[in-house]
This record gives structure tokens, sequence and C-alpha cells, in this order.
């Protein structure tokens, strides 16, 4: 009897074993279909290009874990997307894929200097961002029809960019990386937190004030408290600020929380009764993020967001402080792809050249307007 139950005990395992086999099989097959369903998406961001085979020799080298970086592309600073996504790249083993967000008229071009060039390895997928998601969402001042840049918006969607990953980092386009990325995505999120930002106050790039911006670094910088709706939400007016250009987002808690429809919320609030601050006219994007994630945000080192590099055309950082960022951000004016930008020589390490020609043809001219 004792070997007949050796004998059960053995079957039994082997069943179990089975089954798990099977559990995991048809995981592994319900998770391909949803990313086969997922890949057509109800907000018109239409997966165009996926470049899913990496060469052999990479594929040693590199961890296989994804990363996803989602970065936006407007034909206007394409080489600032390029450059970014150069230096994320050369600094990585990490298996990083790019998820571009772009306008339909920029794919073209976007493919030709992704795949004529030294980053003819990156991974990458081209989303194109269908504008129209924005109506009723943005005021559209018919005199300035041009200065909406819907791009801008695209880190609102990232669960519909990026529908399988847990995790995502979003990225600016005047950025370059000089350290690992797997360091800032591996950045700690407190239980309930969808998004982890760089203050404003805590960070060495406050150091020096931003010269007739005063409150750049606190929610009266960009909220219009005289408005009821905000007063209501009793958001302390000198709560520190933060910067959305860099950020990281558990994708998990951002769709369990339904962030997406609350920024649009706070979008469409704003274009009914104008709650974001004048002084900062140009931010349209900064204030439905720090409506939604007051006090409800991770932090960054901010080692990996060194900011306002393009506030100003003075120099505001020892060249040992540039060169010990992680991350650099020429937020403001100046881009590093235009002269009169600081630091502009660090940014031009990892700029690929257009092969059309088309952006350095810009560049000239913005170059140009800069120096009248």
């Amino acid at each position: 009897s004792s070997k007949f139950s050796v004998n059960i005990s053995i079957l039994v395992v082997a069943v179990v074993i089975f089954l798990l086999v099977l559990h995991h099989n048809f995981l592994g097959l319900s998770d391909f279909l949803k990313r086969e369903l997922s890949d057509s998406n109800p907000l018109g961001l239409q997966p165009i290009d996926f470049i899913p085979a990496v060469p052999q020799r990479l594929a040693d080298e590199r961890n296989d874990k994804e990363i996803s970086v989602v970065i936006a592309a407007s034909d206007e600073r394409l080489g600032g997307a390029i450059a970014a996504m150069n230096s994320i790249y050369r600094h990585t083993k990490s298996n990083v894929v790019f998820y571009i967000v772009t306008l339909n008229d920029t794919v073209d071009h976007l493919r030709l200097w992704l795949s004529n060039t030294a980053l003819k390895n990156l991974r990458y997928r081209i989303l194109d961002f269908d504008p129209r998601v924005l109506e009723g969402k943005v005021q559209v001042d018919p005199q300035k029809a041009d200065t909406l840049k819907p791009l801008t918006f695209a880190r609102f969607y990232l669960p519909n960019l990026v529908p399988h990953a847990e995790k995502a980092i979003y990225v600016d386009d005047d950025i370059i990386v000089q350290d690992d990325i797997l360091e800032l995505y591996n950045t700690p999120l407190k239980p309930g937190h969808a998004a982890a930002f760089s203050d404003d106050c805590d960070s060495t790039t406050n150091k020096v004030a931003v010269r007739g911006a005063g409150n750049q670094y606190n929610y009266i910088g960009f909220l219009d408290y005289k408005k009821e709706t905000i007063r209501k939400l009793a958001m302390k007016a000198n709560t520190c600020s933060f910067n959305p250009g860099v950020f990281v987002a558990n994708l998990t808690e951002w769709k369990l929380q339904n962030i997406t429809k609350q920024l649009e919320k706070w979008m469409a609030l704003n274009v009914a009764e104008e709650l974001y601050s004048r002084t900062l006219a140009g931010s349209i994007t900064t204030p439905p993020l720090l409506i939604v994630f007051y006090k409800q945000h991770s932090s960054i080192d901010p080692m990996w967001n060194v900011r306002h590099l393009g506030s100003s055309a003075g120099k505001r950082y020892s060249p040992q402080f540039v060169k010990a960022a992680k991350l650099l951000h020429w937020n403001g004016h100046f881009k590093p792809w235009g002269r009169t930008a600081s630091y502009a020589e660090v940014w031009e390490k990892w700029y690929v050249p257009d092969p059309t020609g088309k952006f350095s043809l810009l560049r000239r001219h913005s170059e140009a307007y800069e120096a009248k």
C-alpha cells in the first residue's frame, strides 16, 4: 500500500505540473490575444511601426526586460527627439523600446531618419496621435491657432500609448540623458502613487531663481486662486510645483485611478472657467497634472531632471555639475538646437544629422531668427 500511495503522490505531482504548464501557456496566449486586440485603439492612436528584431550581438548584451520610454516628436523639433533617444540608447544595456508619438505628416521623415543613420538598431514604435481627442478640452485662440501643440498632451494618454506596460518613462524632446535610464525606471513609487516627478523646491535646479517668473515654483504660479473652483480644492497656494517634462508612471495605478479621465476633466473645466494662472500662459499642460497629482506623487532624484538650461542664454551651472547631471533638460525658450542656447555642445554630441537635410535648414532659420 505504501508503494501505491507513492505512485498516487507521483501522479498528483505530475498532474499539478501539467496544469501549471497549461495555465502558464494559457496566460501567455491570453496576453498575446490581449496585445493583438489592444493594438486597435479607441483613441485614434494607431501603431504604425514596430521594429522588434534586435540584432543578436545586442540581444546578448542587453537585458531582456522591456523599458518603455514615451517621447513626443513634432516635425519642427524632430532633431531634439532624435538626440534624446540616441543619448538614452547609448547609455544603457537595457532593452529600451521607444514609443514615439507624432502627427501623421511627420511619420515618413521620422522613419527615414531612424532607418538611414546610426539609430537603425533602435527598437521603437511610431504612434500617430489624433488631435481630435482634444476637442472641447483646450481653448484654441483663432489668432494663435498654431500655438496649440497637440503633442504636449500625449503624456496624458500613457496607458493608451503603451497598453501592455506596467510602468513607463515619459521624457520631453529637449533632454539629454547621461546615465543608465534603468536607474530612472527603477525609481520607487509609493503605494497608491501613479507617477513620480521632480519637485521644483527640492532641486539643485532651484538654487538659481528664474528672473521675472516670480512664482515659478509653486501652485499659485500655475493656477488662478481667485477662481472658486480652485479655492474649493483646498490646495495650498505655496505648495511646491513639479516639472512634468520627465516622469515615471505606474500604469496599473494610472488606469485604476482613471488619471486620464481626471486630467481631461480639468482641461474641459479650464475651457469653461479659465482656471489657469495668466502669469505662465505658455504652460497649459502643467496645471491639470498639478491638480490631479496634488500631494499624490512620488519623487524622482533631482539629478534625473536638471532643468532650466533653456531659461536664459547664460550659463547657470558649473561644467562639473553639468557633467554630473544624469539628465539635462533645456526647458525654456532657448533650445539646444538653436545657437544661443547654453551647453549646446553637450547636446551636439548626441545629435544625429538629418539625412534629408530638412532639420538643418530649420536650425539655420531659427538661429538667424534668434540672432535678430
